[in-house]
């Protein structure tokens, strides 16, 4: 294995292999051993080459400065994000009567709010929006209608995610379907055919998100004997979708669901996928298998910073951000652009910018001999 920069904790602190789904916001919390360096204040350097490298559990505790929410701020994010969206949508209904195609239009745009409409609900499920954990949810629910997730289903599978992110012994729940080379190589011509057509782009960024928002997410799935809490999330967002749907085409007619509902929810899904994919399936990410794999490690290393433009970080809620957001969850998503402010070593570390960003679409394949992520070519040059 390729050694880590000099952001690594080298060996696990205070946080066992098994980690249960919080465990990850309890590992912030939790008493930990005293840094060498000490917790850093914003816009102290990091690092320098006589002092000792700061490790993830450091970082961790340099963060929780972050964390508090500004309830007004929240409010404020809320209302600039939901307002226009409801704003362009009546536009591109009421457009319908004079040029579908304008009013496609608007409607591809629109899928820019509600992709932050995603985000804002991603941080209600991380209780960072407000103070008030059941105001968070409440608000996350009512969110869920847009964007055709069930909150408190997506809540658990995604803390599911946080807690198991880069661990090779336990994927399969909230992560991007990945095989390492050996696992490939052991497949018959079916298994390697499947995973091909998986991993393609079409099918990945085509195919997946329809099924993910439209299909998968009408049941409780990973849940489904986990209780009827997860049932009754499931049942009653799909019961609301369909009432919000009904009225829709009662009062607009089919037209208003073709081409103005379809637009915007399926590009924000194929969006919000790309996204989610690039935030793990990056060259130089990480994964360890049980026995050396540690929840602050993998946060760091297997999470990328997507530095990309103004306008797309704000339509994404900078979570770009994402190795921050994995070290320290409880940040709301409009205070991660501070952290990278104040703090140029989590800046550089794991950039990746919007162009160097499309190359991730080719890589296929976990080399745990090199440490990266490959693409069928190279793995077949390398292991022919």
């Amino acid at each position: 294995m390729p050694s880590k920069p000099a952001l690594s904790s080298p060996q696990p602190l205070g946080q066992t292999a098994r980690t249960a789904p919080q465990d990850q916001e309890l590992a912030q919390n939790a008493p930990q051993q005293q840094p060498a360096t000490g917790a850093l204040s914003a816009g102290e350097t990091e690092a320098t080459q006589d002092s000792p490298p700061l490790r993830a559990a450091d970082w961790t505790r340099t963060l929780a400065q972050y964390r508090q929410p500004l309830p007004a701020r929240s409010i404020f994010e809320l209302v600039v994000t939901f307002v226009p969206f409801v704003a362009i949508w009546a536009v591109a209904w009421w457009m319908l009567s004079i040029s579908t195609l304008l009013a496609m239009v608007l409607a591809f745009a629109n899928a820019a709010f509600l992709v932050r409409l995603f985000i804002i609900q991603h941080d209600c499920g991380h209780g960072s929006l407000f103070r008030d954990r059941r105001l968070c949810d409440w608000i996350g629910r009512g969110l869920g209608i847009l964007t055709l997730t069930p909150y408190d289903v997506w809540r658990r599978t995604h803390s599911i995610h946080h807690s198991t992110t880069g661990n090779l012994d336990r994927r399969g729940v909230g992560d991007v379907p990945t095989l390492t080379v050996r696992e490939y190589r052991e497949k018959g011509w079916i298994g390697r055919a499947l995973y091909r057509l998986l991993r393609h782009p079409v099918f990945m960024f085509g195919v997946v998100p329809f099924y993910l928002f439209f299909l998968q997410h009408r049941l409780p799935v990973y849940l489904m004997r986990s209780g009827w809490r997860y049932w009754l999330s499931a049942m009653a967002t799909n019961a609301a979708i369909a009432l919000v749907l009904g009225v829709i085409v009662w009062l607009g007619g089919w037209d208003v669901l073709l081409f103005v509902f379809l637009p915007t929810m399926l590009l924000a899904a194929i969006a919000g996928t790309w996204f989610f994919y690039v935030q793990h399936q990056f060259e130089e990410t990480s994964w360890q298998h049980e026995d050396e794999w540690n929840i602050q490690d993998a946060a760091l290393h297997g999470s990328s910073h997507y530095d990309l433009p103004g306008i797309l970080r704000w339509i994404t809620g900078n979570i770009g951000v994402h190795h921050v957001h994995h070290l320290a969850s409880r940040i709301p998503f409009y205070r991660l652009g501070e952290v990278v402010r104040d703090h140029d070593l989590l800046a550089q570390s794991k950039r990746i910018t919007l162009w160097e960003s499309f190359r991730c679409a080719r890589l296929h394949l976990w080399d745990e001999k090199r440490g990266k992520l490959l693409s069928f070519a190279e793995a077949r040059t390398l292991y022919a």
